[in-house]
């Protein structure tokens, strides 16, 4: 059973004499704020951290992937060598839907990309997108609801 809070409101009544005070003190009660099962509420959070974690960590591999594809063009390594050929391997997935958008820059064997720079910078924004989304199915509680609007 879940008992019903408590709340005391304290006055203070100033008399006409200077040194002289009177406090008065009314005590109210507060019925309970049904609300889910802290447990509940702790549950789905996790697991909204736990994504939020999945996706900067998605994030994060091919962000490299695509660093090292950029990196290995720019320094004109040999396509034929296995890792080389590895990370293109790897990388063409996430790198081709930009493919075209921009003309790469060529000098003497060295290639820049723009596109992968550009696939980048999308695949930044899109994780970027999926958390703020994920945060505004967060549960909250009418503590961070009065924390977070009382103190932007």
């Amino acid at each position: 059973m879940i008992e019903p809070q408590i709340t005391e409101v304290q006055e203070v009544t100033t008399v006409s004499t200077p040194t002289a005070q009177q406090v008065v003190r009314k005590t109210r009660i507060v019925p309970p704020v049904v609300t889910e099962s802290p447990q509940k509420v702790y549950e789905a959070k996790k697991v909204i951290f736990r994504t939020y974690q999945i996706v900067w960590y998605i994030l994060g591999v091919i962000e490299v992937l695509l660093t090292f594809r950029v990196i290995l063009k720019l320094l004109g390594a040999n396509p034929l060598s296995s890792f080389t050929n590895f990370i293109y391997a790897i990388s063409d997935p996430f790198a081709l839907p930009f493919a075209g958008i921009l003309r790469t820059s060529a000098s003497s064997g060295m290639l820049l990309e723009w596109s992968t720079l550009i696939a980048m910078t999308v695949y930044a924004i899109i994780a970027y997108g999926i958390v703020s989304l994920l945060q505004l199915i967060k549960p909250t509680t009418p503590q961070e609801v009065e924390h977070s609007v009382d103190n932007p």
